[in-house]
């Protein structure tokens, strides 16, 4: 709607005579198979002006986004999946937007992608909406948040999304409280049980994964100071890329499992 793609069931939408829209979604585009990569960025223009004023060609900007310049006179067809959505990105990008929207950006884009991403909208001086289950990739860039709550109901908060888990998990805290003080539980034994603490099992489940996940944090650190050291080996950057989304999968998993049981503790 904010596109003008669709239009609302009532009431209107007013866009800014200087608002420049750029909608990266899911769908992707259709490419013309022989057309040339660099060719494909020219349609959309010939040069992009970055946030510190600096400009880019489209070739120099091709390159930034690691396709290098005998990669840019090949046709569409011999990109793989991921380069194809690469391309749509910097065809979103180029048309220099400072109102950016941009629908699961991170999937089918590899480690090193993300981190030319990440570090182009840093720099981006506009708007940025971005629709994510990415919380790594979020928490580097947003500082608000639109939480859809269901029938309608949106909930605005201030802070990124490391910022709201701990925003949620001291709300529980605080509704806990407030049920242990006010329930008389020889008067409602009927009710259910509620848990309060842990299982020996649960307990040693707990303390594991807290070693385990302080072992990956550590592990993370190293691998991101290595993806920005300077290091030139495409096939070793590929191997640590590919370490990294495990690490981070695991921290994520490991992570929400030992906020859960933290509760208890």
């Amino acid at each position: 709607m904010l596109c003008g793609i669709e239009e609302p069931d009532s009431g209107k939408i007013n866009t800014g005579d200087t608002v420049v829209f750029g909608y990266y979604n899911q769908q992707g585009l259709a490419f013309e198979p022989e057309m040339k990569v660099i060719d494909v960025l020219r349609e959309y223009a010939e040069v992009i002006e970055l946030g510190d004023g600096s400009k880019l060609t489209a070739s120099q900007f091709l390159n930034h986004f690691m396709f290098p310049p005998k990669m840019q006179h090949n046709p569409v067809s011999k990109l793989s999946g991921g380069e194809k959505r690469r391309l749509h990105l910097m065809t979103v990008l180029i048309k220099n937007p400072n109102f950016l929207i941009l629908d699961e950006p991170t999937n089918d884009l590899d480690l090193l992608t993300l981190n030319k991403l990440e570090d182009f909208l840093l720099q981006f001086g506009g708007c940025l909406i971005i629709v994510s289950h990415d919380r790594y990739f979020m928490d580097t860039l947003v500082d608000h948040l639109f939480i859809f709550k269901g029938k309608g109901e949106i909930k605005d908060f201030n802070g990124s999304y490391q910022d709201y888990q701990a925003y949620i998990q001291a709300e529980q805290e605080e509704a806990k409280v407030d049920v242990e003080e006010k329930t008389d539980w020889k008067k409602d034994q009927k009710k259910e049980e509620v848990k309060t603490k842990l299982t020996f099992k649960e307990r040693f489940e707990f303390e594991a994964l807290g070693k385990e996940v302080e072992s990956l944090e550590v592990e993370k650190k190293e691998l991101e100071a290595f993806m920005i050291s300077g290091e030139t080996d495409y096939n070793l950057l590929q191997d640590k890329a590919q370490r990294l989304e495990s690490v981070i999968q695991e921290l994520d998993e490991k992570g929400m499992r030992w906020l859960e049981l933290s509760e208890f503790d």
